[in-house]
């Protein structure tokens, strides 16, 4: 009897040894690691985009970055006591960046399931925005499906969520996809396409200077501007506290009245587009 009891101890501390380390519990990891890192490095990584005004601002004499998007960078680096630093890139990009370790969060992005692979997006807005037209002198139309046809030309950017919407809601028009906004306005001004699609508070800046008129198809489509930060360990700290940094700026409309602040001082009226959530 003794003799069978020891075989069966023996046994069952051979299979304790076989499960190994995978019996025990998961170690939870630290929410704040993230956190704890940019801190530490005294420095939070923000990318910044040529040809994005007014959102972002490169001023060609001193190459010093300004626009709202850039503020909310510095704001959000004040709060955690850091240095804003800024990586000069494209929309496109930014999963790669990201993935890189070249940028730690983004603002003004668009909930996106492909980049959603790599990126985590804060749940929650910034402000709410919607998506408009920057359009040629005659080109107005009323609805999306007006411009659901071959004969209409619409440029996009590539990577954007300008090119979902056209290949989505619009897939019969002739859609010209480009690498910049530039370039969806060179092709514009050389009536190559009879619109360009943009969000609400580009229409209304792209209209003050004289480029096309600002339109609003309907039904109205929505343009949350939320933020993506690096997909890793222990992100969950950081995510919790820019999303409590969006709430804010959204419930007491901080956001809001910035932007419209921000666009009346250039003679930039966001009446143009007056369902836009930006207009306050």
């Amino acid at each position: 009897m003794k003799r069978w009891l020891n075989a069966l101890v023996a046994a069952a501390m051979g299979a304790a040894t076989m499960m190994g380390a995978s019996a025990l519990p998961a170690q939870a990891e630290d929410p704040s690691l993230v956190l704890n890192r940019i801190k530490e490095s005294g420095k939070l990584k923000f990318p910044v985009m040529l040809s994005e005004e007014p959102g972002y601002i490169k001023d060609p004499r001193s190459g010093e970055w300004g626009g709202f998007f850039v503020d909310w960078g510095k704001d959000i680096a004040g709060i955690l006591g850091v240095k804003l630093e800024l990586y000069e890139t494209t929309w496109g990009n930014l999963a790669a960046d990201f993935q890189a370790g070249k940028i730690d969060l983004a603002v003004a992005l668009n909930p996106n399931p492909r980049r959603g692979l790599v990126v985590d997006y804060v749940p929650g807005a910034i402000v709410e925005g919607i998506w408009a037209l920057i359009a040629r002198p005659g080109f107005e139309p009323k609805t999306w499906r007006e411009m659901d046809k071959k004969d209409v030309r619409i440029a996009v950017q590539k990577g954007g969520t300008m090119q979902v919407i056209a290949e989505s809601v619009i897939p019969n028009a002739t859609i010209v996809v480009v690498p910049s906004r530039d370039q969806a306005i060179l092709e514009l001004q050389s009536q190559k396409v009879d619109a360009v699609i943009i969000s609400d508070q580009d229409a209304a800046f792209l209209a003050a200077k004289g480029v096309g008129k600002a339109v609003v198809p309907m039904p109205v489509l929505r343009n949350p501007s939320t933020i993506g930060i690096r997909r890793e360990p222990g992100n969950a700290g950081f995510a919790n506290f820019l999303a409590n940094w969006m709430s804010q700026q959204n419930s007491l409309g901080l956001a809001c009245s910035r932007i419209t602040r921000y666009m009346l001082e250039r003679g930039i009226d966001m009446k143009v587009v007056p369902q836009s959530g930006k207009y306050c």
